[in-house]
């Protein structure tokens, strides 16, 4: 058997050949399962890793391998520096003080949600809200837009990819308001169908919360199908940005949804921080989400009336340096240029999918197509569990995550207890794919 990744998951023989087809041809060139190619510049990850103070550290007497970037990514010396300038320079509360560190700090903070709105294509930075992660954004809407919208019959529509923070915020929807719950399946390939999508949708249905990227599949969903197929049904349609925006180009006009979370510490920002996007026409209808002050306009005795947009979301003091230093995340990755971000992982995936497989008995899950996918491989050795394989290969300093990585469904429909996972950003190079394989490869021995 070809040891190159089929859809879904290929269990490879010990004595199988190494295909070619996934190896990019040179820096810059990305050959995948069908053949696709981008002459982009490579990114320079020498000089990108002395960004990274981090990536400088021994684990364990060995050179740190970080290879959980889909949980959160590292951060570079830059964003470090402007949560130090923040406190050192301009710590106040802000738009409520005249003196001049409160007007610094709300002139940082409100330049701060103009360039995350920019990075995603946004029309008004009104539309950009700030919350504590993709979590606290996938409630906000559940908490409001659903609240005033969801009926008892109605339909919210997810897949059997999402991770956890798109699952039960919309179960407690559904068990409070009498509404349905339902699933798309992904096939065996890691996808889903949009024939299987246009068969859900139903008159009744009135929102599809989907993730763009899988976090253990590394599926790139065709969401600007998806909703134009919900917003034909009546329906709209929110993204779970988590694992997309960080690596692909992200606009929001082209995506064609209604909402979309994501959050800084994926992205090489601090934790903490997540951006819910909304359509204006929506954001304006909604109820607010907290209570208190900064989201209010006049208080009385019985009752209050609210703050404009983006104000009225985001009551009580924000977290102020960190959406300040996700700024400066989202300049960097810009200066980048997420072409080449996802140009970069491209190539590291498709290595890794090549080397991985010839390591025997591994399972490896996701589409087989590198354009319909992201910088993630999920595995399995057989005979080893993944828990396992996570501490063996942290013995040789490399950092991967295993387990269900909050995505239970999905395990069920693998029909599996957990995965490993490797996965890919800006500061990560082939060599160190190699040393992943190698300490497999010393487990796989360990066990056999």
């Amino acid at each position: 058997m070809n040891s190159r990744v089929n859809p879904m998951r290929v269990t490879t023989p010990p004595d199988s050949k190494r295909s070619m087809a996934c190896l990019p041809a040179r820096p810059g060139q990305l050959a995948g399962a069908e053949g696709i190619e981008s002459e982009l510049p490579s990114l320079d990850t020498a000089t990108i890793r002395r960004d990274f103070p981090i990536l400088q550290r021994q684990v364990h007497g060995k050179p740190l391998v970080y290879l959980d970037n889909a949980a959160t990514s590292q951060k570079p010396r830059r964003v470090i520096q402007a949560l130090v300038d923040y406190y050192e320079g301009m710590n106040a509360n802000i738009h409520r003080g005249v003196h001049a560190l409160a007007e610094e700090a709300t002139d940082a903070y409100e330049a701060a949600r103009q360039r995350i709105g920019r990075f995603i294509g946004a029309t008004e930075p009104a539309e950009v809200l700030f919350t504590r992660n993709t979590t606290e954004a996938i409630n906000l809407v559940a908490a409001t837009w659903a609240r005033e919208n969801v009926r008892a019959g109605d339909d919210i529509l997810i897949t059997a990819m999402e991770h956890h923070s798109n699952i039960v915020p919309w179960q407690w929807v559904a068990e409070r308001q009498g509404a349905r719950l339902k699933y798309v399946e992904f096939g065996p390939g890691g996808e889903i169908k949009l024939d299987e999508v246009a068969s859900l949708l139903t008159p009744r249905t009135k929102l599809v919360s989907m993730v763009h990227m899988s976090n253990v599949l590394g599926t790139i969903n065709p969401v600007a199908d998806v909703a134009r197929l919900a917003h034909d049904a009546g329906a709209l349609m929110l993204v779970d940005g988590a694992q997309s925006v960080p690596h692909l180009p992200v606009n929001v006009a082209d995506l064609g949804c209604d909402f979309l979370a994501f959050s800084s510490h994926k992205m090489l920002g601090p934790t903490g921080v997540g951006v819910l996007w909304g359509r204006r026409d929506l954001l304006d209808q909604m109820p607010p989400f907290l209570g208190g002050g900064e989201m209010i306009d006049l208080v009385g005795r019985e009752r209050s009336t609210y703050n404009a947009l983006p104000w009225k979301y985001e009551a009580g003091t924000p977290n102020i340096a960190d959406v300040i230093a996700f700024s400066t995340a989202v300049d960097y990755l810009s200066e980048l240029g997420m072409d080449r971000v996802r140009a970069h992982e491209l190539e590291l995936v498709a290595y890794a999918l090549e080397q991985l497989g010839s390591v025997p008995g591994i399972t490896l899950y996701g589409p087989d197509a590198l354009q319909r996918r992201g910088g993630v491989a999920s595995f399995s050795i057989e005979g080893v569990h993944p828990h396992d394989l996570g501490q063996i290969v942290d013995y040789e300093g490399v950092a991967i995550r295993v387990g269900q990585h909050c995505c239970q469904p999905a395990m069920e429909s693998l029909k599996v207890g957990g995965t490993a996972r490797a996965s890919f950003y800006v500061y990560n190079t082939p060599d160190e794919v190699d040393t992943l394989v190698r300490a497999l490869l010393q487990a796989q021995e360990m066990f056999s």
